[in-house]
């Protein structure tokens, strides 16, 4: 993929390595998706940005108030993230994007070191089943699962043991999601102000 990016990307240079996420450090929501798209996040250096993956999910947390603008197309485009990280839980572009098991196996490490430097993080949206089953796996969440753990769905939430924290499910905003509209605008929208709606419970 670096050495032969499609003709749209010919003459950029890819950095195919992998990224880390990209947020507010003191983030009470964080969004978890599934790997760097490898023309989005693996071209441009940035979780969500440069593809239409990014642009839908951007838009939308900039509409709920947890983004400064509404585009993620560079680097170093100005984007801040308020209130929200977004990281993924493989770092590197899978073929087909489609990461395995062993990958996912693999990259658990440096997920679970990264939200345990997010303090503050009360609720996790969860960008497809992939993202769902990944924060379910993790020490410091599956503790406090109940049992047996909800299945994946749009809309889902599962509050853990304790009430602080909930993770949200949704389908990923993947371009072949959106096209054929198993997701739509109104229904992200939907499970963002419900987002909203757990922090401002939390911090009440």
């Amino acid at each position: 993929m670096a050495e032969h990016p499609p003709p749209a990307f010919a003459g950029e240079r890819y950095w195919a390595r992998p990224l880390a996420g990209f947020g507010d450090q003191a983030a009470r929501l964080v969004v978890v998706g599934l790997a760097p798209a490898a023309h989005g996040g693996n071209r441009t250096g940035r979780m969500f940005t440069g593809d239409r993956s990014g642009d839908f999910l951007v838009a939308a947390l900039h509409r709920h108030g947890f983004a400064s603008q509404p585009t993620s197309r560079t680097a170093g485009d100005g984007l801040r993230l308020l209130d929200s990280y977004m990281t993924a839980p493989v770092r590197c572009a899978p073929p087909d994007n489609r990461p395995m098991p062993a990958e996912r196996d693999v990259c658990s490490k440096f997920l679970h070191e990264e939200l345990g430097l997010l303090a503050d993080a009360r609720v996790f949206l969860a960008l497809g089943a992939f993202a769902y089953d990944c924060l379910a796996r993790l020490p410091a969440l599956r503790e406090g699962l109940p049992r047996p753990r909800p299945r994946f769905a749009h809309g889902v939430e599962v509050r853990l043991f304790g009430g602080e924290r909930t993770i949200v499910c949704t389908y990923h905003p993947s371009q072949r999601n959106v096209f054929t509209g198993l997701l739509t605008a109104a229904m992200f929208d939907a499970v963002l102000g419900r987002c909203g709606e757990l922090l401002e419970a939390v911090r009440g």
